[in-house]
């Protein structure tokens, strides 16, 4: 599926990132990184619901699993206007947006990744996390634990001081000012490039499962 010409593409987009460029090298774009993501998407299709129906991996060109090329620059001093990553995320059926529980695969030159959890969650879904954590501790903690022993990271942004209602001596502090809640696995450009990529993706995102399912029990979400 990805090969070294997937990366090899995404490098030469870093140093030509304009419009003309990508236009002029859109064939090689959907053979070489579009089409080995949508066939990767499609391979692991059945692993993602073997571990929940409420999860979605759809190899669509537009609005499925793999996000688009395009970079939304309204809000960034980078005016570049494409991405020089792959990103592909099995989130859950009822998201509207990236900011829902999934799984996730990031692709480029500059580190590659396997994630699960949940990004810049809205307002009322991180008091509803951060809630949950304070009154079901140990099941958290046990999913903490277990994506340690995987080699899986929490990482993300966090507030300075302790979000409004919670004491400064909390056991879970740490947790509590979490604005992000995503463990991530730092993978090769081999592994990605390997013939059983997508068996090593699987069996990896097995160890997410406790997070996933603390995250949908926090959001009134079915898992």
């Amino acid at each position: 599926m990805f090969t070294q010409a997937s990366f090899d593409f995404l490098n030469e987009l870093s140093v030509n990132n304009d419009r003309q460029w990508f236009k002029a090298n859109q064939p090689r774009y959907e053979q070489q990184v579009r089409e080995p993501a949508l066939q990767f998407i499609d391979t692991m299709r059945p692993a993602i619901l073997a571990l929940s129906p409420r999860l979605t991996a759809v190899p669509k060109k537009v609005g499925g699993s793999m996000m688009r090329p395009q970079r939304d620059s309204r809000f960034s001093k980078n005016a570049t206007p494409y991405k020089t990553n792959v990103g592909i995320q099995f989130r859950h059926f009822q998201a509207k947006d990236v900011h829902t529980p999934g799984l996730y695969v990031h692709i480029a030159n500059d580190g590659c990744f396997i994630g699960a959890g949940i990004w810049q969650p809205a307002s009322p879904a991180l008091h509803a996390i951060r809630r949950c954590i304070d009154e079901n501790p140990n099941s958290y903690k046990k999913a903490l634990k277990t994506l340690t022993q995987a080699g899986f990271n929490m990482e993300g942004k966090q507030l300075v001081r302790p979000p409004r209602g919670y004491d400064n001596n909390h056991p879970l502090l740490d947790e509590l000012k979490r604005k992000d809640f995503i463990a991530i696995k730092p993978i090769s450009i081999a592994q990605v490039c390997s013939p059983n990529f997508s068996d090593f993706c699987a069996n990896e995102f097995e160890h997410c499962q406790s997070l996933m399912r603390y995250l949908c029990f926090a959001l009134d979400l079915d898992y």
